[in-house]
């Protein structure tokens, strides 16, 4: 009885992490997303040689669309991975030279702390309120059946 409480607990973790995190990574992305859709790149935005072009359509996709997909608990892990590269990309490339303090414009702390909290998903998953969650007990199931 003990372990299905503590199991509870922790997919409510997990599920308050991932809504929470998830929902506040999109809002970062969305104006990307909207860029991209505009079509307005940023010529000089090209953190790892990629290309404006490609650069904004990878950073649109980290912070929106595997964000969205972590937020529900779909692939989270391999979201989450996403989400992590962006946000390391964006620590130590975009903001490299800026301080640790939030002490006005911008700092690189608040993609570390996001690459922090997609990576403890990471090791986690996205735990039982997830699609993840609904799908990987049928799958496991259903293999076994076939042994």
């Amino acid at each position: 009885m003990e372990a299905k409480r503590q199991d509870l607990t922790n997919s409510l973790g997990l599920l308050v992490l991932r809504l929470g995190a998830g929902a506040y990574m999109m809002t970062h992305g969305w104006g990307k997303v909207g860029m991209v859709f505009r079509g307005e790149f940023m010529e000089k935005f090209d953190p790892i040689g990629l290309g404006p072009h490609l650069s904004l359509i990878g950073a649109a996709t980290g912070e929106f669309l595997c964000a969205l997909l972590v937020l529900v608990g779909a692939g989270t892990r391999f979201a989450a991975g996403v989400v992590v590269f962006t946000m390391l990309i964006a620590a130590f490339v975009i903001h490299g030279s800026d301080p640790w303090t939030m002490g006005g414009g911008a700092s690189k702390q608040p993609a570390l702390m996001f690459a922090i909290m997609f990576a403890t998903l990471i090791f986690t998953g996205a735990g039982k309120f997830s699609v993840d969650g609904l799908i990987w007990p049928v799958w496991r199931a259903r293999r076994a059946a076939r042994k």
